[in-house]
């Protein structure tokens, strides 16, 4: 009797390290691996590379929803383990931003990416993690939410921009208690501070996230950008030059045909359809 040959096995499907989505003009970024609470190595930080380039790139993406797998972490940040076996390599040393290393320039280091980023945040959000969040536009929590710069803890430095994010973001003394001690802050408490637009319970978190995204999306997408740009440069700016400075974003938007359909639409009674041109 002749056994008929076994059929071929599937290979298994390789769990991406981040799951990337478009769709009706929002790009969805998850980061995954809660089997480590979404801590970032080399490997995301390149592929979270090449999905800013291609949102940057894509004229029909006006919002980003940037989350994290599971309901436990946003992100833990740095990939300690990794890390550690770096520091036994003896390749180990780095301080302020990601020059020279995989993922450059990475999120918080996009002083120019004018897409509103909107961060959906449950359980920790710490080091890097928190730091992804604060070089967010808005920021909405579960309130199982925890944020905390645990690196002088650690022996590290809050590099990727939360040593001077939470200074400038937060009331400075606060800030350098979190920052000195590494203690972290419940939703609750970083809403008190303003560096959270909103704490819901963890079931209402997806549907607060999408409220926001549908008013962005209602939003003409250039004035958001250049509303963006010109908030942020302004920061470090006298206010007189401030009003004479030269914004790229607000150029498109002062001659773009959306800058006439939202009066116009406004004067018929009726919802303005933009275009982004």
């Amino acid at each position: 009797m002749t056994t008929a040959p076994a059929a071929p096995t599937a290979p298994a499907t390789e769990v991406p390290i981040i799951k990337y989505r478009k769709d009706n003009r929002v790009a969805r970024v998850e980061l995954n691996r809660p089997e480590v609470l979404n801590a970032m190595n080399f490997a995301m930080h390149e592929e979270l590379a090449r999905i800013w380039d291609d949102i940057e790139a894509d004229d029909d993406v006006w919002v980003v929803v940037l989350s994290g797998a599971g309901e436990r972490a946003f992100s833990v940040g740095q990939d300690l383990k990794e890390l550690a076996g770096r520091i036994d390599a003896k390749t180990a040393t780095s301080s302020f931003g990601s020059a020279g290393k995989p993922g450059f320039p990475r999120i918080t280091e996009r002083f120019e990416f004018a897409k509103p980023i909107v961060a959906e945040v449950s359980g920790y959000a710490l080091g890097g993690g928190f730091e992804l969040a604060l070089a967010a536009d808005v920021v909405i929590a579960a309130d199982n939410a925890q944020f905390g710069l645990p690196e002088a803890k650690l022996g590290l430095m809050a590099g990727a921009g939360g040593v001077f994010r939470l200074s400038r973001q937060a009331p400075y003394r606060i800030a350098m208690g979190h920052l000195l001690t590494g203690r972290r802050m419940s939703a609750h408490r970083a809403y008190e501070l303003g560096l959270v637009n909103e704490v819901v319970s963890l079931p209402d978190l997806a549907a607060c996230t999408q409220s926001w995204v549908d008013d962005l999306l209602a939003s003409a997408p250039l004035s958001v950008r250049a509303m963006k740009e010109a908030a942020a440069r302004a920061q470090t700016m006298p206010l007189a030059d401030a009003f004479s400075g030269d914004y790229r974003w607000e150029r498109l938007r002062m001659h773009s045909a959306d800058s006439e359909e939202g009066p116009r639409a406004f004067a018929e009674n009726r919802r303005p359809r933009w275009t982004g041109h």
